[in-house]
């Protein structure tokens, strides 16, 4: 082969890589709001401090962490976070990220707003959405958007 050839293979190589690696990530989008693999919801707590999580004992066992299996999927948004236990807890955007336990099956969104402070992850809305405090009315529906929270948090 010539040094073209081999150039492009290298480079093509180079984007199939970063391709991956872009899309590598313990999240999947299930009716525009970030769920788990096998489609159970996500929420953030708005009491947690980016980078730490705030809910432990009993708020734990209504709202379980979303525990990290493959720490090799951590990457862009998705960070990992260690909890006051030593266990070991996904982010998006530095916010850990929680299941609720009244949404028992994959797509629901039961826990949307309890408290004025939980809220599913909407990450599409991050791309339309102005850097404003979270709103907690139906305008938006109370989804969290990680524009309106990185700005609330500083980011």
């Amino acid at each position: 082969m010539n040094r073209t050839t081999l150039s492009r293979i290298a480079f093509s190589a180079a984007l199939t890589t970063v391709s991956l690696v872009a899309q590598a990530n313990p999240t999947v989008e299930n009716n525009g709001v970030l769920a788990n693999k096998e489609g159970k919801t996500l929420y953030i707590f708005t009491k947690d401090a980016a980078g730490k999580s705030n809910c432990n004992g009993g708020c734990a066992s209504a709202w379980p962490p979303f525990a990290v299996a493959n720490p090799a999927l951590a990457g862009g948004d998705f960070s990992i976070v260690t909890r006051d236990d030593g266990a070991r807890q996904w982010a998006f955007k530095g916010q850990p990220l929680y299941f609720f336990a009244g949404d028992t099956k994959p797509g629901e969104m039961n826990g949307e707003g309890s408290g004025g402070v939980w809220f599913v992850v909407k990450p599409q809305a991050a791309k339309v959405q102005s850097s404003t405090a979270p709103a907690k009315t139906s305008s938006r529906g109370g989804y969290y958007d990680s524009a309106s929270m990185n700005s609330a948090y500083g980011y």
